[in-house]
């Protein structure tokens, strides 16, 4: 019998990547003489991936930002964000615990980030956590990602898992959305960086630490497909 998937959003889900995705945004957006940004602002430029972060942060600050310019742009945040990796990103409380108890619970556990790859391995990484996923997707690692059901249903089939014994587990209506179009139950954290209130998604559940995050709670939202 296959194993039910549980897959995660990173950035506000299972890390709280804030005071470094910040600080390396600014880093980029400063060649352009912007006024930095701050974390009230984050919740209205992540959620999909690092180009458009930066093409919003143009945008907050009403600046122009051409096509030809983007590139390079990109190339600053990457170089940045990467050579200071893990800065001061740390899993949130309770995940590990979380995380273990699922594992040995018999459960699959995946990654499904818009963040691009090249960003999202190399942090799961160096916090040491890459053992735990059996699959770890970035917004660029399919031809869809997120709010696309493609992005979801492609990591739990990477992750050897069966999309209709699957959970998906975010902060943002990219998460939320996601797995509704997939006809997959979802829960939702508050603790990350929705633009609205996160019970205003439409999550199955919303559960406000990861101590919440178990089999029983997994069973139940599978039981009631």
């Amino acid at each position: 019998m296959t194993a039910p998937t549980i897959v995660f959003d990173l950035d506000g889900t299972l890390i709280d990547t804030a005071p470094d995705l910040v600080q390396s945004l600014n880093h980029t957006i400063e060649v352009a003489d912007l006024e930095p940004v701050t974390y009230a602002d984050l919740t209205h430029l992540v959620g999909q991936g690092a180009r458009v972060m930066i093409a919003r942060a143009f945008a907050l600050r009403g600046a122009p930002l051409s096509d030809d310019e983007l590139p390079a742009l990109l190339d600053r945040f990457i170089e940045h964000y990467k050579s200071n990796m893990p800065g001061e990103s740390r899993p949130f409380p309770g995940l590990l615990a979380a995380l273990d108890r699922l594992t040995d619970a018999g459960f699959n556990l995946a990654v499904c980030t818009n963040k691009m790859e090249a960003l999202a391995l190399p942090l799961i990484e160096k916090l040491d956590m890459t053992r735990y996923f059996k699959a770890i997707a970035g917004g660029d690692t399919f031809a869809v990602r997120k709010p696309d059901p493609g992005h979801l249903t492609s990591t739990i089939e990477r992750a050897g898992g069966d999309p209709r014994l699957a959970v998906m587990v975010g902060d943002s209506d990219n998460d939320i959305l996601a797995a509704r179009n997939a006809s997959i139950p979802s829960i939702a954290v508050p603790f990350g960086y929705s633009h609205e209130p996160i019970e205003n998604l439409g999550a199955d559940r919303l559960i406000r630490h990861f101590d919440e995050l178990d089999a029983a709670l997994i069973g139940e939202l599978l039981s009631n497909r």
